[in-house]
């Protein structure tokens, strides 16, 4: 056995009904005196509620989706305006993505609060767009310094986004088997993951507003984001930014409907991997297990429910096929991208007849 492992250096603090109390307490900790609250409008309340009794200089409620560089130029603006020494995010990974294109720039230290289970707060990965097209690269200065996880903040979230977002995470957890940087470590991070929103999310889906499934979800999207962030983005990441980018899609649901047509092209090729995702859903295979949970979770399963149309389908192949990364378990041609799209477009099962095997190979 031969790896090289490196961990990022963040503090977790996981304590449900105990947000604000400790928010206040890291913010203190990390020394902070003029903080800067970053929440969507629609968080708006329950950020001041986390954050009620700390020295905010700025709320900042400009939050889009895939973070367009003109909001993180109008943000970053704000925070050297208001002579802000540190970033709060409360909210979920469009949130946290605004903080890190922030501190990618600023060097300003970050303290999330995350509200979804996008575990972005948990990686050094940050994405922009601009022009239809997402760029995401690796840097230790948006990593957050510090995280608050508080399962009771996720209760607002409705179940069809929680089980969307909450596949999100899953995805982590598969790319991360196969990730051009993988190691032993990554893949029990990502196994104990899979277990754990396995096990989570329908817990979510039964009892919306039990804690017991929404802390077993937390507790998968954080591993989930560490076993990512260190094993690299695999070829599900590629895609869903790529589509992402060129369509404007909502970035949890395009991970829910593309993740089991990934997994479905992969997994023969990767069955060390394959193993282990099975393993951890208690299910025969993969497939099989990723296809179970989606069942019991009512997950999304088309892209042409977000908008995307047919005739557009075709135009991320090239971007797709660009964008493969080094080590992934299979070759993958222009056709292997266009049919797996496709598929993902019509909501198709992903499992491959036996033709169609026959003609990739």
């Amino acid at each position: 056995m031969r790896f090289e492992h490196e961990n990022l250096t963040q503090r977790v603090v996981f304590a449900s009904g105990e947000a604000a109390a400790r928010v206040r307490a890291e913010v203190e900790r990390l020394g902070a005196s003029r903080v800067m609250v970053i929440a969507a409008a629609a968080e708006a309340e329950l950020a001041k509620a986390v954050t009620a009794d700390l020295p905010v200089v700025l709320r900042w409620d400009e939050v889009v989706m895939h973070v367009p560089v003109e909001v993180a130029g109008r943000a970053r603006a704000a925070a050297a305006a208001h002579g802000a020494d540190l970033l709060l995010s409360v909210g979920g990974g469009s949130t946290t993505g605004l903080a890190k294109a922030i501190a990618l720039t600023s060097g300003l230290p970050i303290l999330a609060v995350p509200t979804t289970y996008a575990g972005s707060e948990a990686t050094s990965v940050w994405g922009l767009t601009e022009r239809a097209r997402k760029t995401t690269g690796v840097d230790p200065r948006v990593l957050p310094r510090s995280v608050v996880y508080d399962a009771t903040l996720t209760v607002s979230l409705p179940v069809p986004m929680s089980v969307a977002s909450g596949l999100n995470a899953l995805a982590h957890c598969v790319d991360a088997m196969w990730g051009p940087r993988v190691d032993p470590i990554d893949r029990a991070l990502a196994g104990e993951g899979i277990r754990a929103l396995a096990a989570g999310l329908p817990a979510v889906a039964a009892d919306p507003a039990g804690l017991a499934g929404r802390e077993q979800a937390l507790y998968g999207t954080y591993l989930s984001a560490v076993a990512f962030s260190s094993a690299g983005s695999g070829l599900h990441h590629k895609i869903c930014h790529v589509l992402g980018g060129m369509y404007d899609l909502p970035h949890a649901q395009t991970h829910a409907v593309v993740l089991p047509h990934v997994l479905a092209f992969n997994a023969p090729a990767a069955p060390e991997a394959e193993q282990r995702i099975a393993t951890a859903f208690g299910a025969e295979s993969a497939i099989e297990g990723l296809l179970r949970l989606r069942r019991a979770v009512d997950a999304p399963t088309a892209l042409r429910d977000y908008g995307v149309q047919e005739t557009e389908i075709d135009d991320a192949v090239q971007a797709v096929l660009d964008a493969v990364p080094d080590g992934n378990p299979r070759p993958v041609t222009a056709e292997d991208v266009r049919h797996l799209l496709r598929a993902a477009w019509r909501g198709a099962d992903p499992r491959p007849t036996s033709n169609q095997e026959e003609n990739r190979r």
